[in-house]
């Protein structure tokens, strides 16, 4: 199952400085031995409420994988370049399993209710 890297990154400035083009220059050969691929990186159009910044958005073959390249000593040791010099929320999260629908969740968690009142 896939894990997805979501960075909602702020740039102080909008532009990287010195440190940052660093970081974007050393982090594909960190991320390469893992899996991870990037499949979206830019600014967003937000529809609704605010967005402020850009977002990253990368795959990964699994959350192990994702774990084991963000705790890698190759990231650690680059890290420090992003984190001192932007702002980032990053999240992982896996994609969903084969016949997933909105509505079977709903139901699921009707269920849930249900048998936490009974």
């Amino acid at each position: 199952m896939s894990t997805y890297l979501i960075n909602h990154l702020r740039i102080p400035g909008g532009v990287p400085n010195e440190y940052g083009l660093r970081y974007l220059e050393q982090v594909e050969a960190t991320v390469a031995p893992y899996g991870g691929k990037w499949l979206a990186q830019g600014d967003p159009d937000a529809v609704e409420g605010a967005w402020p910044g850009s977002v990253v958005l990368m795959e990964f073959p699994d959350r192990d994988a994702a774990r084991a390249w963000y705790e890698s000593p190759e990231y650690q040791e680059i890290l420090p370049l992003r984190i001192n010099n932007a702002i980032s929320d990053l999240v992982l999260i896996d994609s969903l399993p084969q016949g997933f629908t909105v509505a079977g969740f709903a139901g699921e968690v009707r269920t849930l209710i249900a048998s936490s009142q009974g």
